[in-house]
């Protein structure tokens, strides 16, 4: 998806249709920390990745685990760290949200150094279709 504004939106629209798909109810809390997730990082993008047109955002479930990514082409390493020092707090807030649910937050460069991707897990609570 290209990175403008509106893409958080469409973001959160497809990952939400996603979800319904994958048999999650859009009430759970699991849903609302995955959007809220998905809002975040790419707000994330649109803001940061200027060397990047657009973003790539995966979602996909396991019997366990829900997983979410966010690729950009920008290739400019970013890291939990950086929220510490700057005014954002996107990631903190995401790695928290992973957290809250067993998971984490890694930030995995591109083959090549092309850029990188966002990716967030989620354990799955029981009795999660």
């Amino acid at each position: 998806m290209p990175l403008v504004p509106g893409s958080v939106r469409a973001a959160r629209e497809h990952t939400e249709r996603s979800l319904v798909l994958f048999g999650l109810e859009s009430a759970s809390s699991l849903s609302g920390a995955v959007l809220l997730a998905v809002s975040e990082l790419v707000a994330n993008a649109v803001r940061h990745a200027q060397h990047s047109p657009d973003a790539e955002v995966t979602v996909h479930m396991t019997d366990h685990m829900l997983v979410v990514g966010v690729a950009d082409l920008d290739p400019r390493p970013v890291s939990l760290a950086d929220t510490v020092r700057s005014s954002g707090q996107g990631l903190r807030t995401v790695a928290d949200l992973a957290h809250a649910f067993g998971g984490d937050l890694r930030i995995e460069p591109a083959p090549g150094g092309g850029g990188k991707t966002v990716v967030v897990r989620f354990i799955l609570p029981e009795g999660t279709p």
